[in-house]
């Protein structure tokens, strides 16, 4: 995994202009089945793919945190939501809710999360391969193929699939 982890953000930037061009397609004619790909696609590579052997997500990006986020992950702390935000967090240049530090202050040495049960949603959601509308994504797709191997697969197998 050290070796696929160390090549990706090369093999991501190799082609990225070639993954633009071809997200740019799918938004003037998208294939009537495109979600039904997408969700097809991204079984198969989490059927081959272990997220525990990489975790890079975790240390190299850090989730937003909505305040629905907030709520459920301070209370699980048994603290009130101002409590956790002073501890944890940090309002980015975007205004939202991010942590203070990377890798993610939740992460274990054995990549497992020690809030994984009440995660933020965009944890849960990530790589985000399996939306609906997924073309809808693919600026935030063309940032997680240089974070996540499994997208990085799903997207070359996607340009593969679909015409």
């Amino acid at each position: 995994m050290e070796e696929i982890l160390k090549n990706l953000p090369k093999q991501a930037k190799d082609k990225h202009n070639e993954s633009k061009k071809f997200f740019a397609k799918l938004k003037k004619k998208q294939p009537k089945n495109l979600d039904r790909i997408m969700q097809d696609l991204h079984e198969e590579e989490f059927e081959r793919t272990d997220c525990l052997t990489c975790a890079n997500c975790c240390k190299t990006t850090g989730p937003l945190f909505t305040n629905k986020d907030i709520e459920r992950i301070s209370k699980f702390f048994k603290q009130k939501p101002q409590q956790f935000i002073d501890t944890y967090l940090r309002i980015d240049e975007d205004n939202d809710y991010v942590l203070q530090q990377v890798p993610c202050t939740f992460l274990d040495e054995d990549n497992k999360c020690f809030i994984y049960d009440v995660r933020p949603k965009a944890c849960a959601e990530f790589p985000h391969t399996d939306r609906k509308k997924f073309q809808q994504i693919s600026n935030l797709t063309l940032k997680n193929v240089a974070i996540c191997p499994a997208a990085f697969n799903i997207v070359e197998e996607m340009k593969k699939r679909v015409k």
